[in-house]
């Protein structure tokens, strides 16, 4: 039987909060961090709200000489990675750097480096082109930023899913260990919130275009419109169970004990999507039953078709009004890659406090689950199910559980 992996440290940079005591206080109460577009000039846009990171000054957390070089999502990353190390207790010299290693998840790269590079392409010519955007803009630009800056030179990766991603690079961070890491560094970034990005974002056609931060996104609710665009993401520390004892790990959150995943039917096909196996596979693997799950912390697309489907998994699984479900990712806007380990850190915390946040804003609730909406819920929370979605069929499910 393999030794359990356990969350040993957090770091998280959201819209909510730069750092999980910030993030935390915001979201166990449901503080909304959606508001009108600052970061570029939205409004010849027909959708301009998100979930900015406001005040954020990358030359306050990050060495002079790295700044220029990387993209926003870069920066926020890295900082998050610091915060999770700390968090974990690690000093050098703790773990060889050839026994950790670095997956992250990423919906696209450095957006808006690319696009000012591109400007000066189209403007000025390609010798007017940073050299540093052959990687700033790359997918794993993350993960290579981040194995350099804190020499990890163990296994690395990068996983695309879209929102469904940031489990994925969990799940391949516990095959690492299994296969003899010690400790491997895992989450996922995104932030996209440039013209160049909105018009990925609006190409979907599921962006919601209201001009009210507090009815924008609203997952399954019957005014439910679309979704709302956000930044940033979480990075965790896995570790196997033995070496977390041997080094004498300060935090031990929680176990990742279950993961699955799956790919929907085609379209027009007939067959249903693959949620409800994906959220069967993890329970199995974890070896939980539905009915010791305490939370559900659910991918909420905030599209009438994908939240009926997700409701629908959900009652499959648990039956009608079954298990408390909560999406409180409604106060940030969807992170993409970083949404899911945004989840898992919540989930976390929501361990450790006795307290499932809220799914705020949504005031009429269109399905038969039980939505922590509006205010916070107190409760026991042992075993948690986070679950994600992304474009292109991606589903993904992890089952958390807290330790005795």
């Amino acid at each position: 039987m393999s030794a359990r992996t356990l969350v040993t440290g957090i770091g998280v940079a959201a819209p909510s909060g730069l750092g999980v005591e910030d993030f935390w206080a915001a979201t166990r109460i449901g503080k909304n961090a959606v508001g009108p577009v600052t970061r570029f000039d939205a409004s010849p846009y027909p959708a301009r709200l998100a979930g900015e990171i406001h005040g954020f000054d990358p030359g306050e957390h990050l060495p002079g000489r790295l700044v220029p070089q990387t993209d926003r999502v870069t920066q926020l990353a890295l900082v998050a990675t610091d915060c999770a190390f700390e968090d974990a207790g690690l000093a050098a010299g703790d773990l060889h750097p050839c026994d950790m290693g670095v997956v992250t998840a990423a919906g696209s790269g450095g957006s808006e480096f690319g696009e000012a590079e591109l400007r000066k392409l189209w403007s000025q010519g390609p010798k007017h082109v940073s050299a540093y955007l052959s990687f700033a803009w790359f997918y794993a630009v993350n993960t290579g930023q981040i194995a350099v800056r804190n020499d990890l030179r163990g296994p690395t990766g990068v996983l695309v899913g879209d929102q469904a991603g940031g489990l994925d690079a969990l799940a391949q961070a516990r095959r690492r260990l299994r296969k003899g890491s010690r400790l491997i560094a895992t989450g996922g970034f995104d932030a996209s919130i440039c013209s160049l990005g909105w018009a990925a974002h609006l190409a979907t056609g599921a962006m919601s275009t209201s001009d009210e931060p507090e009815r924008a996104y609203l997952p399954f609710d019957e005014a439910a419109s679309g979704y709302v665009p956000g930044e940033g993401g979480a990075l965790i520390i896995l570790e196997d169970e033995e070496s977390a004892a041997v080094r004498g790990a300060r935090n031990v959150y929680a176990e990742f004990a279950g993961y699955g995943a799956t790919l929907d039917p085609r379209p027009g096909s007939g067959r249903p999507p693959g949620l409800r196996r994906a959220a069967e596979a993890a329970l199995a693997d974890a070896g939980c039953h539905p009915a010791e799950v305490d939370v559900v912390f659910a991918d909420g697309a905030g599209v009438p078709r994908l939240d009926r489907e997700e409701a629908e998994a959900i009652t499959a699984v648990f039956g009608p009004h079954g298990v408390p479900v909560t999406a409180p990712k409604t106060t940030t806007g969807r992170l993409g890659a970083g949404g899911a380990p945004v989840d898992v850190v919540s989930a976390v915390l929501a361990m450790r406090e006795g307290l499932i946040p809220p799914t705020t804003n949504v005031e009429s609730p269109a399905h038969d689950i039980d939505l922590v909406a509006v205010r916070p819920r107190t409760a026991s929370v042992r075993t948690a199910l986070v679950l994600a979605r992304g474009r292109g069929g991606f589903n993904s499910a992890v089952v958390l559980r807290a330790l005795d």
